[in-house]
């Protein structure tokens, strides 16, 4: 008896089907009721599952923002090692399905309504980086909080496209190495652990953001 595929397992399938037929024949050529027949699903459940033509391209992002909301309500001892963290659980997605990723990286390209798209999509990773900072620290510059979610965001899809436009495999080390630069870039790096008898004298960069500056006091007050 054959199981029943997985919600995230038929999703793959449908995406997969999609962008087959949208690099075989294009994707305005492409009807709906080509990617259900292909998909092996009804049209209704394509609807229902997928959207329209162009969600179908970007149902994973819309996966992963959810994701990464649940994420970052999620309590964290470090706001700045958690956005990078969140990177890097969309870097390790597209780079599980590389063949994928970049299937569906060519169709975008191709298409000037599909790239638009995926403009406004990568500004959503960014904005709720920057509202979640912003939550996390409270007195944080907001100037701080966007130029931290924006630099993640860039050094984020500078990777990725490494790794779409090159059959080669780009491990995440690759962008953990990135982030872990940002961060020093920021003055937020992690710094070495006090032993229990030691007397903390505190030096911080004087690029650090104050509001980084009171949470590591509390942290050692605490």
């Amino acid at each position: 008896m054959s199981e029943t595929p997985s919600p995230s397992a038929a999703r793959t399938g449908i995406v997969a089907a999609a962008l087959d037929l949208f690099a075989r024949q294009g994707f305005e050529a492409t009807t709906v009721d080509q990617i259900a027949q292909a998909a092996g699903i009804s049209r209704s459940t394509f609807f229902r599952q997928s959207g329209g033509k162009d969600d179908v391209v970007f149902a994973d992002h819309e996966l992963l923002l959810e994701q990464l909301r649940e994420f970052l309500d999620a309590p964290h001892p470090n706001p700045w090692e958690a956005v990078c963290e969140a990177s890097l659980q969309v870097f390790r997605h597209f780079a599980a399905d590389p063949e994928l990723a970049r299937r569906r990286y060519a169709v975008v390209r191709q298409v000037p309504a599909l790239r638009e798209r995926e403009i406004v999509t990568v500004f959503r990773y960014e904005r709720l980086f920057d509202e979640y900072l912003r939550r996390a620290l409270p007195g944080l510059d907001p100037l701080d909080a966007v130029g931290f979610a924006a630099l993640v965001t860039a050094v984020h899809n500078h990777v990725l496209r490494q790794l779409l436009r090159s059959p080669k495999r780009v491990p995440v080390s690759v962008l953990r190495k990135a982030l872990d630069q940002v961060r020093d870039r920021f003055g937020v790096g992690t710094a070495s652990a006090p032993a229990a008898d030691d007397i903390v004298v505190a030096v911080f960069p004087r690029r650090m953001p104050p509001a980084e500056i009171a949470r590591r006091l509390q942290d050692e007050l605490d």
